[in-house]
């Protein structure tokens, strides 16, 4: 791109700007991959000098920054293109200064890095400003989960960007798309020939899909009482890697052909029936307990948090994905806050072998399993049989082991680098559709209203430092099956 474009981030005050967004803008920059030349202009509601926020986010990239700046100058250089704009998006005064600041800059790309009821505020206003449609070059937003809460006000908010914006110009982000051994999902499935005959029904038995946390809310209580596991991890980040693992060969890999088929796989989700919550969901909250050798409070004492909290911190689900591919092979997920350890992971589980030649007690050998392992550790595993050293005939699972860090070296660019640099470049393949997060709504649409309106189990019904209830074992035990140990 030979054209200057510009960054504007509302919200530029925030932890977003300050952990993720400036940090990865910097190390594009320092990679030489960042497309100049560009400018930033940082907006919210404090008062301070262009020069005061570069000082604020010279000390971001000391703190966050994947690469550190090799001298002051080149910091310089890039710091000259940062700019602050105070100023409140509720003000509709805002706008015209902010078109103002923006003539001569054809191409522009707005970052709603704010609270989510700031968005409706903030579409409009570009709008009504003349702002959402540039004269000559690209215009485009950039929108941060929560994409709604619910099916309705997804619904609305689609609307109220569709009279404002083309879908083309929208970029609703998940940063999970971004990393690196999920984009490589994809890769592994389509440009390896061994997996694509296995990858099915006929031999996978199930698929678990687990995002774990070991940290609490944090200083979040506010925010994760509106929400809760359901909302903030389920409806996006782990129904994307259940559309990249379910998902069938697009024809290409450009944002259309693979949206499609996500969506595909979104629309065979089997509904799950009102009066039938409880055979395809679990819910937990997280009570004290110990994490890492240390004493942790439990959820309802956490800042911001309700004393009577019914909101899960911990929730796990079975899917089934009703087509020719997938059919009868359950999809497990679960994710939790102050879980034992942090981890993100996809397991896809063989069938066992159908009939065993080899003496051996019990179900005989364990099934063979891929790993996916997203963070940390980042790479992937297959587990298979073999036989051990010796006289007597005696079988032990062993495991072939790839890790990102060992093969490539260095640490892989952040998630936000690659979805940055996606935006500026008009690509939208890892991002969300509009239609895609409505369907996300619609799928978890009876648990969420079942949530509402039932009073929770006895909460909190799980440790700080577990893996989560009692009841989410039960769940899988039903099914013949058990969580992976992690």
């Amino acid at each position: 791109m030979d054209d200057r474009f510009t960054l504007v981030i509302f919200g530029a005050t925030g932890d977003l700007t300050k952990r993720k967004l400036i940090p990865a803008l910097w190390s594009l920059y320092q990679g030489r991959t960042l497309p100049e030349p560009f400018g930033i202009l940082a907006v919210a509601r404090a008062e301070m000098t262009s020069d005061a926020f570069r000082g604020r986010m010279r000390e971001a990239v000391a703190a966050f920054a994947r690469v550190q700046p090799p001298s002051e100058a080149v910091w310089d250089r890039f710091a000259s293109c940062l700019a602050y704009c105070a100023g409140d998006p509720k003000d509709p005064a805002l706008y015209p200064r902010l078109g103002k600041a923006l003539e001569g800059h054809p191409n522009r790309l707005f970052y709603c890095a704010t609270p989510p009821s700031l968005y409706p505020t903030i579409v409009t206003s570009l709008g009504e400003s003349g702002l959402a449609r540039g004269p000559n070059g690209f215009t485009r937003i950039i929108i941060e989960k929560p994409f709604g809460r619910d099916l309705e006000s997804a619904q609305e908010l689609n609307g109220l960007i569709a009279g404002v914006f083309r879908e083309r110009q929208v970029y609703r982000i998940d940063h999970y798309l971004g990393k690196e051994t999920v984009q490589n999902i994809l890769v592994l499935r389509f440009a390896n020939g061994i997996f694509e005959p296995l990858w099915n029904r006929e031999h996978v038995d199930h698929v678990q899909i687990t995002v774990g946390e070991s940290i609490g809310v944090e200083s979040r209580g506010a925010y994760y009482e509106e929400a809760g596991a359901l909302r903030d991890m389920v409806q996006n980040h782990m129904l994307q890697l259940l559309c990249l693992i379910a998902m069938e060969p697009p024809v290409t890999f450009d944002a259309d052909p693979v949206r499609d088929e996500k969506n595909k796989v979104m629309r065979a989700l089997k509904p799950i029936e009102p009066d039938a919550v409880d055979d395809s969901a679990v819910r937990g909250q997280y009570g004290s307990g110990y994490v890492g050798g240390q004493r942790v409070a439990g959820y309802r004492d956490e800042p911001g948090v309700r004393p009577d909290s019914a909101t899960e911190t911990y929730a796990a689900l079975k899917l089934f994905v009703q087509n020719w591919r997938w059919a009868g092979v359950p999809f497990y997920l679960r994710t939790g806050k102050r879980l034992a350890r942090r981890v993100s992971e996809i397991a896809i589980q063989f069938k066992r072998t159908p009939h065993l030649i080899f003496r051996r007690d019990g179900e005989g050998v364990d099934p063979n399993v891929l790993v996916l392992r997203i963070q940390p550790d980042e790479g992937m595993s297959l587990t298979v049989e073999a036989k051990t050293p010796g006289p007597d005939l005696r079988l032990r699972p062993v495991t072939m082991d790839f890790r990102y860090g060992a093969v490539f070296g260095g640490e892989p660019p952040e998630a936000y680098e690659r979805l940055l640099l996606d935006a500026i470049n008009g690509d939208p393949t890892l991002y969300a559709r509009g239609d895609w997060v409505e369907h996300a709504w619609a799928a978890l649409e009876p648990v969420l209203r079942r949530w509402n309106s039932d009073p929770p189990p006895k909460f909190p019904n799980y440790e700080a430092g577990s893996w989560g209830p009692p009841e989410a074992d039960a769940f899988l035990e039903r099914d013949g099956r058990k969580w992976r140990r992690l």
